[in-house]
């Protein structure tokens, strides 16, 4: 027969369950500030937030990897979806809004070397009716860029209707229209000929 509180004896014990802690802890959680609580996976020392907004749609963090190229970190890219996916096709087949984001890590990357990759990415994943019908909005996408440097971010958010917006260290770039040119930017990253194979895997949250 186990006793109970009315037949033990002896001196009071302090509680000490942890359930007592809690409280204390989920008031120090809401004491952070929203930034410190939203970022909560760090990729080569980038901290990337679970969560990010286009156009009023609240987008989830789907996978992040590194772009590299001759065992050189050139940057971070992050992909944010309205929900998650490991399907590069029904990623692309998705008509809701994305936003592919860059941290860049190298020291520096010329304008000419960024467009040109912008190109080869469109090239290499689309078909040639495909690009024809692309490029002069491509050269207009390519107009948005200037040099990178470490530390520099680059955000491009694709809204249904309104186009694909390049935000350059916060600063608005321009806009590019059509979903035709969302997803075979988007394709640069998850196609078939990727620019990056690993960084794929990581984009699909492999």
């Amino acid at each position: 027969m186990h006793p109970t509180p009315a037949t033990t004896t002896g001196a009071l014990r302090p509680v000490t369950s942890r359930n007592h802690l809690y409280p204390v802890l989920l008031c120090l959680v809401l004491l952070l500030p929203l930034g410190a609580r939203a970022a909560a996976t760090d990729v080569a020392g980038v901290p990337l937030a679970d969560h990010y907004s286009v156009d009023g749609t609240s987008l989830v963090l789907n996978g992040a990897g590194i772009r590299s190229k001759f065992f050189i970190h050139i940057y971070v890219g992050a992909l944010y979806l309205p929900e998650t996916s490991k399907s590069a096709a029904s990623i692309l087949a998705a008509p809701g809004p994305y936003s592919m984001q860059m941290y860049m890590l190298y020291k520096r990357v010329d304008a000419d070397k960024i467009r040109n990759g912008w190109t080869e990415g469109f090239r290499a994943n689309v078909d040639g009716d495909g690009f024809a019908a692309l490029e002069d909005r491509l050269r207009q996408f390519n107009r948005l860029f200037t040099d990178l440097k470490k530390g520099d971010v680059v955000r491009m958010d694709y809204a249904p209707g309104k186009g694909t917006s390049i935000r350059i260290n916060g600063q608005p770039r321009g806009t590019v229209p059509g979903r035709d040119f969302a997803l075979a930017l988007l394709r640069v990253w998850i196609g078939e000929h990727p620019a990056d194979d690993d960084l794929k895997r990581g984009l699909l949250g492999g």
